[in-house]
């Protein structure tokens, strides 16, 4: 990994459950997740607030759990949920904004960071969270503003996603094969199966996800059965078991079913790493081969083609594989020739392009390389880009007319092969 930039990556795993914090800075080999209890490994911290009877005084996690439990306290659960929500909450008799409730137990937990890295500044904050919403990232863009962190610095994942950053930033040797996870931290099983396109450059992504349903009574010959499923007729690197459900001595059965030929790793904290790696990735510190293209990630490449030096080279507007609430692309070019602009569009595992022309109808009628366009594409789906094309003139030679052509290009129209620029 190239690792020259200063500054830490926040990977923080987020549910209603539990949170956890992993984070990474120079001189570092692998993240490092935060435990509530120096010189321990717990590193769950309960997605819980109480305030104190009576004063203005707030704990989180589970010193929260037990001031409650003392009768010290009033607390809240289910923070994420009723933040979403915009619920209003009555806490010690006070009204509050289920919102502000979330602010605050985020302040805290962030807090317990600053002993790792005082001094250094935040490069990337990662949240891994069960789904990727709109809501979700004006939500979290509300908590880092919060605490003094840019929102340019915020990523947003789920956890697939933070399996797929994880599982490739490991040694070649343990994703030479597919790749498994098994998560077991409610009452079902969850498996995901990451496997590589090596035709492909980037090598493409495809992770097949899977809900096993509950275990009851014998779980160690159910989850070897879940096993032998799963794996059936694959060849598998490495196993990952994430979640407080695989504590215990009782996998005897479905263990010797899993290491039968692989390495398997057992923890909790894979998800929060995972997003540290993510943050580092997406800030270009590493060299990154492959593309992954899942329900938040941008399903196309959308290219200019311009002259650069009498050399003709591929503009990248919109990268596939990136996540579409993220990604943004924006250039200016000098005009040369008609009045139009040939936007190139290729889907991440093909080698053929589409070729969209659009006409920039009403520009007013100029000399040759006298019109300067700005050209901004922002993904609003993971398959639609908006794009606004505005006319900025050629300096005081020739003022901008101040027109803008806007339109949206969509992927499924493509394949359906209607017309691609719809108005």
């Amino acid at each position: 990994m190239d690792k020259k930039e200063n500054g830490v990556y926040l990977g923080i795993d987020l549910n209603d459950r539990y949170t956890m914090i992993s984070f990474w800075q120079q001189n570092m080999e692998e993240p490092r997740t935060i435990s509530v209890v120096m010189g321990s490994e717990d590193y769950q911290i309960p997605t819980y607030l109480a305030k104190k009877h009576g004063i203005g005084q707030w704990f989180y996690g589970q010193e929260a759990k037990n001031q409650v439990k003392m009768g010290n306290a009033d607390g809240v659960d289910k923070l994420i949920q009723r933040a979403l929500a915009d619920e209003e909450i009555f806490i010690d008799h006070e009204k509050y904004s289920a919102r502000d409730l979330f602010i605050i137990y985020f302040k805290k937990i962030i807090s317990i960071t600053g002993r790792i890295y005082t001094g250094d500044l935040v490069a990337k904050i990662a949240f891994s969270t069960d789904s990727v919403t709109v809501e979700m990232m004006e939500l979290m863009a509300t908590a880092v503003n919060k605490i003094g962190i840019d929102t340019s610095k915020l990523i947003l994942l789920d956890r697939k996603e933070s399996f797929y950053y994880y599982a490739l930033s490991q040694k070649p040797d343990l994703f030479l094969h597919d790749v498994a996870l098994f998560e077991y931290t409610g009452s079902d099983v969850i498996s995901c199966i990451l496997s590589r396109n090596t035709k492909t450059m980037p090598q493409t992504i495809n992770l097949e996800y899977s809900n096993n349903g509950r275990m009851f009574d014998d779980k160690d010959q159910q989850f070897a059965a879940i096993v032998k499923n799963t794996f059936d007729g694959r060849a598998i690197s490495s196993v990952y078991l994430v979640g407080d459900g695989f504590d215990g001595d009782w996998m005897k059965v479905s263990l010797q079913e899993i290491c039968h030929g692989r390495k398997v790793f057992m923890g909790k904290n894979l998800y929060s790493k995972g997003a540290c790696y993510a943050g580092m990735i997406k800030n270009q510190k590493v060299d990154w081969p492959f593309a992954y293209i899942g329900a938040n990630e941008t399903k196309m490449n959308l290219y200019l083609k311009v002259l650069v030096r009498n050399e003709m080279q591929f503009k990248t507007l919109v990268s596939a594989g990136e996540s579409w609430y993220e990604e943004k692309g924006e250039c200016e070019v000098i005009l040369d020739g008609e009045p139009e602009i040939e936007f190139w569009i290729q889907q991440p595992d093909s080698r053929e392009a589409h070729v969209e022309l659009l006409e920039l109808t009403d520009l007013p009628n100029r000399d040759r390389r006298t019109t300067r366009l700005r050209i901004t594409a922002t993904p609003i789906s993971d398959r639609d880009i908006n794009v606004v094309i505005k006319d900025m003139g050629f300096g005081e030679m020739v003022p901008s007319s101040n027109k803008t052509w806007e339109h949206t290009i969509s992927l499924k129209l493509e394949q359906e092969g209607d017309e691609t620029w719809v108005s």
